[in-house]
C-alpha cells in the first residue's frame, strides 16, 4: 500500500548498518621466524691458522661447517595447535663432502612454522560482530514462543529489522499475526507503540523503516480498544513531543538531538503514513502537515547550526510535497519559508558550511525540487513538446567555427555543407568499387620497384639468414 506515494526527492536511505567480524590473524608468527633466521657473518669463512696473501691452485680452504638455523620458538597458549618443526641434524661426513665439491657452502633458508588461526572450516556458524542471533529466521517462524515477554519478542525484531532491512517485505506479515495474537490489552499496545518510536527516535537510519512499519501495523493489527487504534496512540506519543519543540529548540545539544530525531521521524510518518479518506482514498495525515509547518518555525526560531542542519534535512526530504500541498489549498506557505532562509542567510551566526547549505537548498526549490515533468511519452515525443529531444543530439562546426546542432533551423544545409567539405573519399562507393579509373593521384605514386639500396639490403638480409639456418 505504501507504493501508491512516491518518495520525495533526497529521501534515499541507507537501510543497513555496517557489520564487520572475523579474526585478525597476529603477526608475531612471521616476526619471531625474521628474527631467528640464520645470519652469515663476512665471507662465511674461518681460519685456523695466520692469513695468507695468497692460496695456491687447488689448495681448498678448510671451513667450519655452517651451523642449522633455529626454529621459531611456539607461541604461549597455542602450542598444541602449533606444528612443530625440526631440523634434521646435519651430519659431519655429509658437511666434508659438501666442502669439497665448492669453494662456498650455500646456506639452505628454513621456513619457520606461521602462527595458525583458532577458527575452523568445520564450524557450523559464524555470527560477525554486532550480529544479534537471539532472533532468526526459525525463532522468527516460532512466533512468539520462547519470548517470555512481548517486550523481549518486539526488541528482537526491531534489531532484526535494523540489522537486516530487506526482511521486511518477507517477515512483516507474519509479525503483525503474531501481534495479533499476542497484543491484546491497551497496555500492550500502548507498550508496542512506545518501542516502536524509540526504536525509530534513538537508533540511526531507523526513522524510515520505523515510519514503513508504523503504516502496515496501522492497517493491519486487528485490535482497537477504547483509548484508541495503534495509529491513534502514535500520534498520541508524537503530540507529547511536539508540544515540547519550543523548549527543546532551545534546550542542550543532548535534548536538541533528541529533538532532531524525532522531527525526521515526523517526516517520514508524513510521507509513508496512508490513510483512508471519507470516498475510500488515499492521503496523507494532514495533521502531520501541519506539525512539520509548526516544527520548521521552531528551527528556525533558534537559528543555531545544528538545527538549520535539521531544518535543510526535513525540506529536502518533504519539501516537494509540502509545496504541492500548501499550493493546492491555495496557499504560500512555501514562499514564506524560503524567505525565513534568506533572512537567516543574512543575519544569522550559523557558521559558513550551514548558509552554503541554506543557499543550496533554496536553489534545490527554485528547479522544482529537482523534478522533472514528463509531458508525453517517448513515441510521441516532438521538438515542440520535448524540451529534450535534441538532448543527445552531437554538435558540429561549420567552415567558420559556429557550431550547431540538430535543434537549428537550418541544420540540413549545414550538416550537408559540412558533409561535402569533408568528403575524404570521393571517388569509392561504401563497398569500395573504384570509380575514379586509371591516373588517381594517389595511387599512381605508389612504385612497386623497390629502391636500389633497400633491395641490396634486402638480398644481404636473406643471405645472412640462409647461412644461420644452415649453420
Amino acid at each position: 500500500m505504501s507504493d501508491c506515494f512516491d518518495r520525495a526527492p533526497g529521501a534515499g536511505r541507507g537501510q543497513g548498518r555496517g557489520r564487520g567480524g572475523g579474526a585478525l590473524l597476529s603477526g608475531s608468527g612471521a616476526a619471531e621466524s625474521g628474527s631467528s633466521g640464520a645470519r652469515l657473518g663476512g665471507s662465511g669463512f674461518h681460519s685456523s691458522g695466520p692469513a695468507e696473501p695468497q692460496h695456491k691452485p687447488g689448495f681448498l680452504q678448510q671451513q667450519e661447517p655452517l651451523r642449522p638455523p633455529k626454529t621459531a620458538p611456539p607461541l604461549s597458549g597455542n602450542a598444541e595447535h602449533m606444528p612443530q618443526t625440526k631440523v634434521p641434524p646435519v651430519s659431519q661426513d655429509k658437511i666434508s663432502a659438501h666442502d669439497c665439491g665448492s669453494a662456498m657452502a650455500k646456506p639452505q633458508l628454513v621456513v619457520a612454522p606461521v602462527a595458525t588461526s583458532k577458527l575452523s572450516v568445520n564450524a557450523p556458524e559464524f555470527y560477525p560482530s554486532g550480529y544479534n542471533p537471539s532472533f532468526t529466521d526459525s525463532s522468527f517462524e516460532d512466533g512468539c514462543d520462547g519470548y517470555p515477554t512481548l517486550t523481549e519478542y518486539v526488541k528482537d525484531f526491531l534489531n532484526h529489522l535494523t540489522e537486516q532491512p530487506g526482511c521486511f517485505e518477507t517477515e512483516i506479515e507474519h509479525f503483525a499475526e503474531t501481534l495479533n495474537g499476542w497484543v491484546t490489552t491497551d497496555e500492550a499496545l500502548q507498550e508496542l507503540v512506545e518501542l516502536i518510536y524509540r526504536q525509530a527516535t534513538s537508533v540511526p537510519n531507523f526513522s524510515y523503516m520505523g515510519a514503513r512499519l508504523c503504516n502496515y501495523l496501522s492497517h493491519h493489527l486487528t485490535i482497537n480498544p477504547q483509548s484508541g487504534n495503534f495509529r491513534q496512540l502514535l500520534l498520541q506519543r508524537c503530540r507529547t513531543e511536539y508540544e515540547n519543540r519550543d523548549q527543546a529548540a532551545k534546550g542542550d545539544e543532548a535534548t536538541r538531538k533528541q529533538f532532531h530525531a524525532f522531527v525526521l521521524f515526523l517526516a517520514e510518518l508524513y510521507l509513508n503514513l496512508e490513510i483512508k479518506g471519507t470516498k475510500g482514498q488515499v492521503m496523507r495525515a494532514e495533521i502531520l502537515q501541519t506539525g512539520l509547518r509548526e516544527l520548521l518555525n521552531a528551527l528556525f526560531s533558534n537559528p543555531v547550526d545544528n538545527n538549520l542542519i535539521c531544518a535543510v534535512k526535513l525540506l529536502k526530504l518533504t519539501g516537494s510535497v509540502l509545496e504541492d500541498a500548501w499550493k493546492e489549498k491555495g496557499k504560500t506557505d512555501m514562499d514564506e519559508m524560503v524567505q525565513r532562509i534568506e533572512n537567516v542567510v543574512l543575519d544569522a551566526n550559523c557558521s559558513r558550511d550551514v548558509k552554503q547549505m541554506l543557499l543550496k537548498l533554496v536553489e534545490l526549490r527554485s528547479s522544482n525540487w529537482g523534478r522533472v515533468h514528463v509531458t508525453s511519452t517517448y513515441r510521441e515525443a516532438t521538438p515542440e513538446n520535448d524540451p529534450n529531444y535534441f538532448m543527445n543530439e552531437p554538435t558540429f562546426y561549420t567552415s567558420e567555427g559556429v557550431p550547431f546542432t540538430a535543434a537549428d533551423p537550418d541544420y540540413q544545409e549545414k550538416y550537408q555543407e559540412l558533409l561535402d567539405r569533408e568528403d575524404f573519399f570521393p571517388d569509392y562507393e561504401e563497398n569500395g568499387t573504384d570509380l575514379s579509373g586509371a591516373g588517381d593521384p594517389y595511387f599512381d605514386d605508389i612504385d612497386d620497384e623497390m629502391d636500389p639500396e633497400i633491395e641490396e639490403a634486402y638480398e644481404k638480409f636473406c643471405l645472412e639468414s640462409e647461412r644461420k639456418r644452415k649453420q
